[in-house]
């Protein structure tokens, strides 16, 4: 089975998503991340909007670590789980030796499916999926939470004057 993903979420600059294909076979999931280096579930700083709030998702962002990684951490630029002995796929065997030629095969029958299906990501045209603009709603989008921060700094400035006493002068403006 090919599956793809390119996006469904805006917590990250410009709109960009997480572009991901994989190939799944009865014993093997093998997945691609086009930009490792983007969040998965959107940016730290967006709350990781792909992922609803809950007290779940509060505990492992308070914890961290493992847990932390393999829900909201970047991920590498390929994955590959034997689903016979890791069904949750949390063991990625794509840097063990042991598992390349099964690795190579799958990365070969992905592409040709991809190839086949004029992916343009396969085709080297991936680029242009970041071009289309997003047409829901924009609530958890990244650029208004930059203005949402914006408006916090604001008012925390208008704060912070409003508390200076009045009629007190500043250093150097006598």
């Amino acid at each position: 089975m090919l599956v793809g993903k390119e996006r469904h979420d805006l917590g990250r600059p410009n709109d960009w998503g997480y572009p991901v294909r994989a190939l799944r076979t009865k014993e093997y999931l093998y997945v691609h991340n086009y930009h490792p280096e983007r969040w998965p579930a959107c940016n730290p700083e967006t709350d990781f909007g792909n992922c609803d709030p809950g007290p779940s998702k509060e505990v492992i962002k308070a914890l961290g670590g493992y847990y932390y990684e393999l829900c909201f951490g970047k991920r590498q630029p390929d994955e590959l789980y034997r689903l016979t002995d890791d069904p949750e796929c949390v063991r990625n065997l794509a840097n063990d030796t042991a598992f390349q030629p099964v690795m190579e095969d799958m990365q070969y029958r992905m592409q040709n499916m991809l190839r086949a299906e004029q992916d343009p990501r396969a085709l080297g045209n991936g680029a242009i999926f970041d071009t289309y603009k997003y047409t829901a709603g924009r609530a958890k989008a990244y650029d208004t939470w930059l203005k949402a921060q914006e408006a916090k700094l604001e008012e925390m400035m208008k704060a912070k004057a409003a508390e200076e006493p009045k009629g007190k002068k500043k250093k150097g403006k006598e």
